[in-house]
């Protein structure tokens, strides 16, 4: 069922000022220095997933959830104000393709995975926006990655 986003969005945070949008003229790129059979890749998912255990995402939290890869996905949770989860509560690999990811690097598709997969939920703040990523881009360099499949939500 398709979702009128941006009305959603604008009744979603009708209470704050207008938003102003962060315009980007260019992206950085950086080619992989090898093959993706040979990269130890992250999963990042803004879906608003954590793990049995771990406390549930609130409204505007700019915190993120580092979720370990061996993680049963019968543990996994899901808190996220922006999405109807009925698909992903029954298969969170539509947001959060962790078993699929297990499965490519059985394969020798990926060389491996990180330790952690990273998961949160969007909030209504550049600003904080670029410093939780600056926190997440931290762990990723501690858990040596060197690739990232981003799903946004």
């Amino acid at each position: 069922m398709p979702i009128a986003y941006i009305q959603r969005t604008r009744e979603r945070y009708a209470q704050y000022p207008p938003f102003n949008w962060v315009v980007n003229t260019d992206a950085p790129w950086t080619p992989l220095a090898r093959p993706l059979r040979d990269c130890r890749l992250a999963l990042i998912s803004s879906g608003g997933f954590y793990a049995k255990g771990q406390p549930p995402f609130e409204e505007n939290d700019p915190s993120y959830r580092l979720i370990p890869v061996d993680v049963d996905v019968r543990e996994l949770r899901i808190y996220h104000h922006g999405y109807r989860d009925d698909d992903p509560d029954r298969d969170p690999n539509c947001i959060f393709p962790l078993e699929r990811l297990r499965e490519l690097a059985a394969a020798g598709v990926i060389g491996g995975l990180a330790d952690y997969a990273v998961s949160f939920v969007t909030f209504y703040s550049a600003r904080r926006d670029i410093g939780r990523a600056a926190e997440i881009l931290a762990d990723l360099g501690r858990m040596a990655v060197d690739a990232v499949l981003l799903v946004p939500v």
